[in-house]
């Protein structure tokens, strides 16, 4: 418990963080909508912020090295709330687009300094509490940022006035904070091809899961006022994707702990192609038959993540876990870069239904390709203990330390 408190300034700076950042792109493709944006512009939107998101991973150890911790989450944070108060004095799609770029920034920045902070703090025996407490303050803000659509009204002012006010009242807990600053962290080698020689299925199921996730998030609610939902049940509608994610981390870890990970993430593709036929029919059976859809969705897209992570770790050797992490967060972002656009493109051109074939058809590839490595590579003699990975920045496997487990 002691260990708890000691953290809950960083906790509660993660908290205003992920419900400031969470709820920027719904709000931003609301109001996209109701500024007249094309689908496709409102697709770039969320392209920007992974694209800033990825130059805030590569950047943040470098600036952290520079001017310190503190400094860093300074100056990230104030990235972001620019970015966020400029959008009603500015409102082009391009210029948002660039916002959009500082929000990523911010969020990459932001997460970094807090994980470099967590990981000096933590002992490999309190690792497992910390993390779990840090997961959880994730997911629930996470939650709380979809809910917050229900109350921001698109196209205002006052609404990013607000998302500006938690970003920056994340400075006070992080900076007030009376604990040493820890060592500047060493900035991760980017090796993807690191990555692609331990384990090709889990390059190409991070790349799916970040065009899966990208794509619901960022472009879910165009879908859903597409569908005829309200904006404030969109907001229950991104949050069950967000719930599905948090209930399905238990029985798909103890899954993935059990069995052969490519046969979990196989079913897991499956699932999700279902879940997508289910989402599109959905639509038109009402608003408690898309939420249930999307509740679905989130369990069987969201820890496609974790899984393609775990199965990459179980083939690398201890002293390569920071680089792998870091590398398969840059697969990830790839694909949330290039999601958005290509899935408002297909909107734009064929409904909202073609949200769902797009998701669908990433995971039948990545289904085939599966199949195809199960020929090539038998199963791991060793295995790494399942974890959820939050998706948060490049140092993040310092953070975990993943033991490999001895059968």
């Amino acid at each position: 418990m002691r260990l708890l408190i000691s953290f809950a300034t960083l906790f509660l700076s993660v908290a205003l963080l992920q419900v400031s950042s969470g709820a920027t792109g719904p709000l931003d493709a609301l109001s996209g909508i109701e500024l007249g944006f094309a689908t496709e512009q409102i697709g770039l939107l969320g392209s920007a912020h992974f694209a800033g998101f990825f130059i805030g991973c590569w950047w943040a150890p470098r600036l952290i090295g520079s001017v310190g911790h503190s400094r860093a989450f300074a100056t990230f944070t104030a990235t972001g709330a620019i970015g966020l108060l400029a959008h009603m004095i500015v409102v082009d799609a391009t210029a948002w687009a660039i916002f959009r770029v500082m929000s990523g920034l911010c969020v990459a920045g932001c997460y970094t300094v807090i994980e470099a902070w967590l990981n000096a703090r933590i002992t490999n025996a309190t690792r497992g509490r910390s993390m779990g407490a840090y997961r959880l303050v994730d997911l629930g803000a996470s939650l709380c940022a979809q809910l917050m659509i229900g109350v921001l009204e698109p196209a205002s002012y006052i609404s990013y006035n607000i998302l500006a006010i938690l970003c920056c009242a994340a400075l006070f807990p992080l900076t007030l904070t009376r604990m040493e600053q820890p060592p500047t962290p060493a900035a991760p080698r980017l090796r993807p091809l690191l990555a692609w020689t331990r384990s090709p299925l889990a390059v190409a199921g991070v790349i799916v899961a970040g065009l899966s996730s990208a794509a619901f998030r960022m472009v879910g609610p165009v879908y859903g006022q597409e569908v005829g939902l309200r904006p404030d049940q969109i907001g229950f509608f991104l949050a069950a994707f967000v719930l599905g994610g948090a209930l399905a981390q238990f029985p798909v870890g103890w899954l993935a702990d059990k069995y052969d990970r490519r046969k979990v993430l196989i079913g897991l593709s499956i699932a999700a192609i279902f879940s997508c036929a289910i989402t599109v029919v959905s639509a038109g059976m009402g608003i408690v038959a898309i939420f249930l859809a999307a509740l679905v969705f989130g369990l069987t897209t969201f820890p496609i993540f974790s899984v393609s992570s775990a199965h990459a770790f179980d083939f690398a050797q201890d002293k390569e876990q920071v680089e792998l992490a870091a590398a398969l967060m840059l697969f990830f972002a790839v694909g949330a870069i290039f999601s958005p656009l290509i899935s408002s493109a297909l909107i734009a051109r064929i409904g909202p239904e073609a949200l769902f074939a797009f998701v669908g058809l990433a995971h039948v590839v990545l289904i085939s390709f599966g199949l195809a490595r199960m020929r090539v590579r038998p199963v791991a003699d060793t295995k790494t203990p399942y974890t959820y990975v939050p998706r948060t920045s490049f140092t993040i496997g310092r953070v975990l330390r993943l033991g490999r487990r001895r059968d």
